[in-house]
């Protein structure tokens, strides 16, 4: 009896303290991911409503209460923007500020009940990006406003794990969906009416479109748009992105992704990779919504890096294709930063009074020009290889599998084989365990057998 005891304290001394050390590292990581704006809101009063086109179709890209998937919401949206076919929108329950997983914050140009005025009627297109269901109050007007627009006449798009969102409704009850590899597990469980597809980057049944991970939200949309347009107008989309993966528009068939003990990198950065990088993100007027994804969903759902916006004014910010920006942070008011990232393959030009500004101010912080020569690129690739130098190959490759990106054939990985910091916090508080272990045991238990002998 007292062997079987010694070995469960032995284990408990073990397990307990690299356990709590992870839970906790863990639960720090998600709250800077999915962290809120909680600064003075500036001045909204120059921003301006974008106009209504009643001859054109209408986008309403969804933003929760809370917090949305940053890429999900920004890809979709430049994309159907840049059709410039479709009045295209950010629409939320309320016109407040709204925080994208990672620290970026964007002024939505509708509330729903301002949407509703607007078209007297439903919009053409609803994009449902993954938006956690954390607060049923907060939460249930997104629900309330999906299910009453849902009809034949009106698209359901849904991106990665928004297919959750979706699902909640009961609008996907008796269909065919899809979602991302981690989550579709949990989702089987949760909605078994729903046939979830593991094989597929998008999933078309009637008025609703479900894509598998993050980047395959790339495909479901150019598949709307090949349907609504016609597959030229597709085409010249993903060319003037450099997608190249447009092959699965014509057939989204796919080998699936599925856990394995190469995610344990992942594992661990979040849990033990305690002294993250603090990236700035610099937003300036014009900066580009694809590539701003390339550096929110690539390094900060990494759990390596905490991101932080950065503007040289304390304004808003008009993106490329007029979403309203607002940073976190103002330039001369900036916290200590490892590295300023600076996205856009023009923005030595585009943005030059603003990094002009922040290298006077902020001479001793690396300059990060992420996509400075690589205009042809697809712009998630200089971010898997910066990740890839300034943590090690296997966090960029997990960031790769993690976004469902397929071409990697495109990628130069240069870094470290693994995270050598992340992987040393456990071992080494695993050590200090063994060490209390073995101290209790010869104090205590070794102490009473030779005291009865």
């Amino acid at each position: 009896m007292k062997v079987v005891l010694r070995i469960i304290v032995c284990l408990c001394l073990l397990v307990v303290p690299v356990g709590v050390a992870g839970a906790a590292g863990y639960v720090y990581t998600m709250n800077d991911v999915m962290s809120l704006y909680d600064k003075n809101t500036p001045s909204l009063q120059n921003v301006k409503a974008l106009p209504y086109d009643s001859g054109k179709p209408t986008v309403a890209v969804l933003l929760s209460a809370e917090v949305t998937e940053v890429f999900d919401f920004l890809v979709p949206y430049e994309m159907f923007a840049m059709t410039e076919a479709y009045n295209v929108y950010g629409v939320a329950p309320d016109r407040g500020i709204k925080s994208l997983t990672g620290g970026l914050d964007v002024v939505p140009h509708y509330s729903f009940e301002e949407m509703d005025h607007l078209l007297n009627g439903s919009p053409d297109i609803i994009v449902i990006p993954f938006m956690p269901m954390l607060d049923e109050n907060k939460y249930a007007p997104v629900r309330e406003w999906i299910k009453k627009h849902a009809s034949d006449q009106t698209i359901l798009l849904s991106i990665c794990n928004g297919a959750e969102n979706l699902a909640d409704t009961g609008l996907l009850s008796g269909k065919s969906a899809t979602t991302h590899w981690g989550d579709i597990g949990r989702l089987i469980k949760t909605y078994p009416d729903i046939d979830w597809k593991k094989n597929q980057r998008y999933v078309p049944v009637d008025h609703i479109v479900s894509s598998a991970g993050l980047t395959s939200g790339i495909d479901a949309t150019l598949y709307v748009i090949s349907q609504q347009l016609g597959e030229p107008a597709a085409a010249k989309v993903a060319d003037e992105m450099n997608y190249p993966s447009y092959a699965y528009v014509q057939n989204p068939e796919m080998d699936p992704f599925s856990t394995g003990l190469s995610d344990l990198t992942y594992v661990v950065n979040n849990a033990y990779q305690w002294h993250k990088v603090k990236a700035g993100v610099l937003l300036y007027n014009g900066v580009d919504e694809l590539a701003l994804s390339a550096a929110f969903d690539t390094y900060s759902a990494s759990g390596t890096t905490k991101t932080i916006t950065v503007s040289r004014f304390n304004e808003p910010i008009i993106t490329k294709h007029q979403l309203t920006l607002v940073a976190r942070n103002a330039i001369n008011h900036a916290p200590k930063l490892d590295k300023m990232i600076v996205v856009g393959s023009e923005a030595r030009t585009e943005a030059e009074q603003d990094i002009e500004r922040w290298i006077s101010s902020n001479k001793d912080t690396p300059l990060l020009m992420l996509h400075e020569g690589k205009a042809e690129q697809f712009a998630m690739e200089p971010a898997f290889e910066d990740l890839a130098k300034q943590e090690d190959v296997r966090t960029a490759q997990f960031a790769t599998k993690r976004l469902e990106y397929r071409a990697t054939e495109h990628l130069n990985l240069q870094g470290s084989s693994f995270s050598f910091e992340a992987f040393a916090v456990p071992a080494f508080i695993m050590l200090l365990s063994l060490l209390a272990a073995y101290y209790i045991d010869r104090r205590f238990f070794a102490k009473n057998t030779r005291q009865q002998k």
